[in-house]
């Protein structure tokens, strides 16, 4: 087998041919098993072609209505890999946005370095609570997800307490001029914004740096990403959060991260930009 990393969709393409090879073994044809297993046909279509990912049940399932269920843990591990690179993001929203900060915290907690690039949004980590709040309602409003918008706030808030304890974890926080220029939020909560990240160019934890606008870039900034001491990548894309952990990616994230953290502006220029950017939301 090849050593060389599987993106998401071929990984679910793998793991859908073993399972339609187990079903042919087994004499059975799509429909057939679909009726055993109480599932409409075309999500058995779907799960063999890569265009959906089983659950665990559906695995443990489909391997004992093909009987294999002998089968089915081999086939798991296959199922977890994709798991750890590829988070739906309706499917961690079952558990409400709060859960998933909580565990947002937990991961940067057990990290000691933290580099991460923005294009888009402020980050988490250094949002006001209104500007969290309107996050959260769009990303609610897009998957019809639980509005536990509270809850939500509360928790990222505390993801921020870890910035004003002492400690050896290390904060690389790189924007681009575009968090500020967006207009994401109401004209008082973005000033407000502004301001917040003025003040955290002064946090002993946090090196914040922020990309102008204007300037020539060598690299292309075409998303958001966050990397864990140099071991894990998070990305966040607009159906789901991918998680990148072979040393090729990480490596060639972190070269890019160096590139563009390398244009950015920082300290005194950094807050000279900011009050610019504050000034225009009038």
């Amino acid at each position: 087998m090849s050593s060389a990393p599987r993106g998401v969709h071929e990984a679910r393409q793998e793991l859908g041919v073993r399972l339609r090879a187990l079903r042919e073994a087994a004499g059975l044809d799509g429909r057939t098993l679909a009726g055993r297993l109480g599932w409409p046909p075309s999500k058995v279509s779907k799960i063999q072609l890569g265009r959906q990912a089983p659950t665990e049940g559906d695995v443990r399932q489909w391997t004992a209505a093909c009987d294999e269920p002998h089968a089915a843990e081999e086939l798991l591990i296959l199922l977890r890999d994709l798991d750890r690179r590829y988070a739906d993001w309706q499917q961690q929203l079952r558990q409400g946005h709060a859960a998933v900060q909580r565990a947002w915290k937990d991961t940067e907690a057990a990290a000691q370095t933290i580099r991460s690039f923005e294009s888009c949004w402020v980050p988490g980590l250094l949002q006001t609570p209104d500007y969290a709040k309107a996050r959260f309602l769009e990303h609610a409003a897009n998957f019809n997800g639980p509005r536990d918008t509270e809850a939500a706030v509360a928790a990222r808030m505390d993801r921020q307490k870890v910035l004003y304890e002492p400690g050896r974890q290390k904060r690389h926080i790189v924007v681009s001029e575009s968090v500020v220029r967006y207009g994401l939020a109401p004209t008082p909560v973005m000033r407000a914004q502004i301001d917040r990240l003025v003040s955290a160019t002064t946090l002993p934890s946090v090196r914040l740096g922020v990309i102008p606008l204007g300037k020539r870039l060598p690299v292309s900034p075409v998303h958001n990403f966050c990397i864990f001491d140099d071991q894990l990548v998070t990305v966040e894309i607009v159906s789901a959060e991918l998680r990148l952990g072979h040393p090729e990616e990480v490596a060639l994230y972190r070269k890019v991260f160096d590139v563009l953290a390398a244009s950015a502006l920082y300290d005194s220029d950094a807050r000279r930009l900011l009050t610019a950017a504050a000034e225009s939301w009038a």
